[in-house]
């Protein structure tokens, strides 16, 4: 029978600031694996639990503003899965750019800490996706799950890319630097992008590898975690990279749930507009309203349907509020 490996953590950490989040978050590793200070701006903490391992990038203020309990992503898979998890924590927007993060890297290495894992999946989302594509290498034979990662800042590649100028300072071309060769280490990564948002899109064609997936994520914008979280498939997702078996077509599956997610749905219509595409806008309507969404849709509906334009499926609406 298998051991269960699964931490109840009471990790404490809602309703701190920054400086006591760390703090916080520092004792509770100590207690169940260890913390290591990595400069200034960033700190790693290790929970130890089963020989499966989680390694995310993940900037703190995020984490209080938006996850349940302030807590890390992995914090999760700790008490449900049993997951090792190794948590890299930025106090800044810093891409991970840091001579203490390479070293500890290094240390890890050298000491064969990803030797101890069976399976081992590097997670992040935006900077942190760009870290965790960047330091998979010191893995060999891990997974990686990528969410809208930059490929570099570094303007002599991606000098197209004018969102993030002031961070283009940073060092992106020598140690862990451009993210895209790094994965030539991993077993499978999977790059997660939505393909109307173009400098996204120009960040994910640089991924392009025989071991890289493109997960498509049409009309999710620069919102695809928060996406992935309100379809409640975020697990799913993380399990199966983790694992190795989050094919193209297992993606698609989960990812049907956005069909009655009215923030996709809404995306769906702008974009049915912006085309001149006013009949499939709609339908866009109809079946909004039909899976309970009314507000909006229901007004947008009547517009649409006052210039001639009905959807191929008539809705009965009740009366909008």
């Amino acid at each position: 029978m298998p051991t269960d490996t699964r931490l109840d953590i009471d990790s404490g950490l809602s309703g701190l600031d920054s400086a006591a989040w760390f703090a916080q978050l520092e004792d509770v590793a100590e207690d169940l694996g260890a913390y290591t200070f990595l400069g200034k701006y960033h700190a790693s903490a290790l929970i130890e639990a089963g020989p499966k391992l989680l390694v995310t990038f993940e900037n703190a203020a995020s984490i209080i503003d938006n996850q349940p309990g302030a807590e890390p992503i992995g914090f999760h898979h700790v008490r449900h899965d049993g997951w090792s998890h190794l948590g890299i924590y930025a106090s800044r927007d810093s891409w991970y750019r840091c001579p203490y993060i390479y070293a500890y890297f290094d240390r890890l290495i050298d000491e064969g800490f990803f030797d101890r894992y069976n399976d081992i999946l590097f997670f992040g989302v935006d900077a942190g996706a760009y870290a965790a594509a960047a330091y998979s290498v010191a893995a060999p034979g891990s997974r990686v799950l990528a969410v809208r990662p930059q490929a570099t800042l570094d303007p002599r590649i991606t000098g197209f890319d004018h969102r993030f100028r002031k961070y283009r300072r940073q060092d992106f071309h020598s140690r862990y630097g451009y993210a895209p060769d790094m994965l030539d280490a991993a077993d499978q990564a999977y790059v997660a992008f939505d393909p109307l948002l173009t400098l996204d899109a120009i960040h994910a064609a640089l991924f392009v590898r025989p071991n890289v997936d493109h997960l498509r994520c049409t009309g999710f914008g620069g919102r695809i975690d928060q996406g992935f979280a309100a379809l409640s498939i975020q697990d799913d997702v993380i399990r199966e990279a983790l694992h190795g078996t989050l094919t193209p077509d297992r993606f698609g599956a989960l990812f049907r749930a956005r069909r009655n997610y009215p923030p996709y749905l809404r995306n769906l219509f702008t974009l049915m507009m912006q085309r001149d595409r006013p009949k499939m806008a709609a339908n866009v309507c109809a079946h909004a309203i039909r899976a309970g969404h009314h507000t909006f849709f229901a007004d947008r509906l009547n517009e649409l349907q006052s210039r001639g334009h009905m959807p191929y499926r008539q809705v009965e609406q009740r009366a909008t509020q």
